[in-house]
């Protein structure tokens, strides 16, 4: 049996299973209680979809459609593929176009039911027999163009593109596109684009007053504060990837851990902090109104609070990209500008700094997209300089109540972070960084010109200062009885958060933290690897791949990373609150909203590791017998530990710190920590807020630290080489340890 044959049998192997033996629809107590297993086939609600044939005759097609594949197996090669294409095309269709059209009470469109009649029943949204007859499909589908010689005949290459086109269809862009559906639409599901003509025509949105001394719209305001963000996050960033790799500052290992605290809190719990130290009540505020008599001020709540944290929050993020950049560029290079006569600041600027540059690109591209897109910090600290995500939150579930609004506002915010994304793609075109090439490398690291290594530690040290009297306002804040009106020391908010009792010998979680705790910890433990793996394999293919179509692809991953989270969460209510898909308040829709929404920050890292990864590795390997898929996990992977981290941190700690997106997605049964703290923040306890939030950044400090040793680091050996007369004495030999 040839591996085509293989393939073809196992897929429809999959098929079988979900015709067989798992429930076609979605069950009212879910799929992992597991109590269907016990009636699988006494319980039609239970049933798989041979079961459900007698009250769902339509299902016949998909049933038909499955065997006729399976019976193409039997073809020769040719015919076999052709045949197999059409009909796992035809069973995609079907299940996608049948799903929407059927409902709970019958056919969902009128124009349906006036054209074949009314049903005598309708049909519940989609369960795991459904999905993996689905997914099936898609696999014979990939298959039937693999054999056909589409991307050389790679099976694993086409299937992981089918695949995470799907994927990318159900979770970026069918939700996305529903929510603007809305902007043209009335109460009544009409179109009427009166609202969006009216939106977008607002003065408040495009005003320029400002330049005349007034308050500019919020769409310039917005994109202002965007700017400063990027570039205040992408320059501290900088700094601290060269302090940790270019210089011989002291407590490099606590310095990294340093950049990270800011990425683990939750946004609004950085705004408290500095409204402690800067409100108007503030300490430093009190301290300097009583030594020079300044009078207290608002200048924190404004744009000016908002940046400040948001290049607090941020800089962490562009520090993880940058991190793996500044290491992977070639020692060798700098020697041999040196070896030439040129002196540090000229070897820095004309050779280390440009082999930056996709670095410095994209973590410039999500640090915009991530101030574009915050809702906590303006939350907190704005005011009445309002920006687009918070204006998005109030069209939706303010007073207004407008939709329409929120949708324009969403497009806005499109366009902003398209036009960027295009920039960066322009000014990125056409050039190569490659110099991890597998050939020998050698030497050490130029260290930083003296004014350059002065002026990064002039950054480094005083943001590093201000980072920790942040946390230790934090910190001290779990520990006061009541903020600003008693300052006595107490235990009783970790108490209340997290106490633990025993009755009648048994161990009681009677703390009101516990619940939402576990699930938090669950839900990011699952989605964290699962947005590494989805991310990584991503940019493996845009950089390492050519198909039609690569950029479009790229782009549309960008999408859910671009739109607020209120809009993401609304979206995802919207598109999956009724058939086909109803996972509204399950674990599935925060564990897909999670790794959909930070898949990009792992797609955007790894593009930018990837980039200097000469392709001659991989030809290397797949030259030696390896596939694409060995080749991916022996050669490429280790290479990019870096990058892995990154996405597993970020994954990891945005599944935990989120709160615009999941307070739409909670539910009873799956509370997250940050929907929770909101909930304590809104009742006044403010305490029991921040005792909650510290044992959160705890934890997620020992799990990032599992997850660094898990992955490793990226071993670059260098040995001795002979000294060769012409070349520099202390030159040494860069060698890969990847084994094929």
């Amino acid at each position: 049996m040839n591996a085509n044959n293989r393939r073809l049998t196992g897929a429809l192997l999959i098929g079988a299973v979900a015709l067989l033996l798992l429930p076609w629809f979605s069950l009212e107590a879910g799929f992992f209680s597991s109590g269907w297993l016990t009636s699988l086939w006494s319980d039609s609600s239970n049933a798989p979809a041979l079961w459900q044939l007698g009250e769902h005759p339509w299902l016949a097609i998909a049933i038909a459609l499955f065997v006729l594949c399976a019976a193409c197996g039997a073809l020769p090669s040719r015919m076999r593929s052709r045949l197999l294409l059409l009909f796992s095309a035809l069973g995609v269709l079907f299940l996608v176009i049948e799903g929407h059209a059927i409902g709970y009470s019958g056919w969902s469109w009128v124009w349906l039911e006036n054209r074949f009649g009314a049903l005598e029943s309708g049909q519940p949204a989609m369960g795991a027999g459904a999905l993996l007859l689905l997914t099936t499909f898609l696999l014979l589908f990939s298959f039937a163009l693999a054999e056909r010689g589409v991307m050389k005949g790679d099976a694993f290459v086409v299937a992981s593109l089918v695949l995470l086109t799907a994927l990318v269809s159900i979770f970026v862009l069918y939700p996305v596109l529903s929510m603007f559906v809305v902007s043209v639409q009335d109460v009544d599901g009409s179109f009427k684009p009166d609202g969006l003509i009216s939106n977008i025509q607002d003065p408040s949105i495009w005003s320029l007053s400002c330049l005349s001394g007034g308050t500019c719209g919020t769409a310039w305001r917005t994109l202002w504060l965007a700017l400063m963000t990027a570039a205040g996050s992408t320059l501290l960033g900088l700094a601290f990837a060269l302090a940790a790799t270019r210089t011989p500052l002291p407590f490099k290992k606590a310095l990294r851990m340093l950049t990270i605290l800011p990425i683990i809190t939750p946004p609004f719990v950085i705004g408290l902090a500095l409204i402690l130290l800067f409100g108007r009540s503030g300490v430093v505020t009190e301290h300097l109104a009583a030594l020079f008599g300044i009078e207290p001020g608002r200048w924190l709540y404004g744009l000016t609070g908002i940046w400040i944290a948001q290049v607090l929050s941020f800089t962490p993020i562009a520090f993880l990209v940058l991190i793996g950049v500044v290491e992977g560029v070639s020692p060798s290079l700098e020697e041999a500008s040196q070896t030439l006569r040129a002196n540090r600041w000229r070897t820095f600027s004309r050779i280390s700094l440009p082999l930056m540059a996709p670095g410095l690109a994209n973590a410039f591209l999500i640090s915009f997209i991530e101030s574009m897109a915050d809702f906590g910090n303006p939350m907190v600290l704005g005011g009445s300089h309002g920006v687009l995500s918070t204006e998005i939150f109030f069209s939706v579930v303010g007073a207004q109540n407008d939709p329409s609004r929120a949708a324009v506002l969403a497009m806005i915010l499109l366009c902003f972070t398209l036009t960027a994304f295009v920039l960066q793609r322009w000014w990125l075109g056409g050039k190569n960084f490659a110099t991890v090439t597998g050939k020998g490398d050698g030497g050490k690291h130029v260290q930083l010109p003296r004014v350059l290594r002065f002026g990064v530690y002039g950054m480094v040290i005083p943001w590093g200062l201000f980072t920790l009297v942040i946390y230790g306002m934090i910190v001290v804040g779990g520990f006061v009885q009541s903020w600003g009106l008693n300052d006595a020391l107490t235990i009783a908010h970790y108490v209340r958060a997290f106490g633990v009792s025993f009755s009648d010998g048994h161990l009681l979680w009677s703390g009101v933290a516990w619940n939402s705790f576990w699930t938090t910890l669950e839900i990011a433990l699952i989605a964290a690897p699962l947005t590494a793996i989805v991310g990584l394999l991503t940019a493996w293919l845009i950089v390492r791949q050519k198909f039609a179509g690569r950029q479009t692809f790229e782009f549309l991953l960008m999408l859910s990373f671009a739109i607020p989270g209120t809009v993401i969460g609304v979206s995802y209510v919207m598109a999956y609150n009724l058939p086909p898909l109803e996972i509204t308040g399950t674990a599935l829709i925060l564990v897909a909203c999670f790794v959909f929404r930070n898949m990009p920050v792992g797609v955007r890292g790894g593009i930018a590791a990837m980039s200097q990864l000469d392709k001659s590795l991989d030809e290397a390997s797949l030259t030696l017998g390896a596939n694409s898929f060995r080749t991916l996990r022996k050669v490429v992977l280790p290479l990019l530990k870096p990058a892995i981290s990154a996405a597993l941190v970020y994954a990891f700690v945005r599944a935990i710190t989120s709160i615009s997106a999941v307070i739409f997605l909670v539910s009873a049964q799956y509370n997250m920590a940050t929907s929770y703290i909101v909930g304590l923040v809104e009742n006044g306890e403010y305490g029991v807020a921040i005792a909650y939030s510290t044992v959160l950044i705890v934890v997620m400090l020992l799990i990032i630290g599992l997850f660094q040793w898990l992955v490793g680091e990226r071993r670059l050996r260098r040995v001795a080489r002979p000294v060769d007369m012409l070349a520099p004495p202390a030159s040494t030999s860069l060698t890969q340890e990847s084994a094929v």
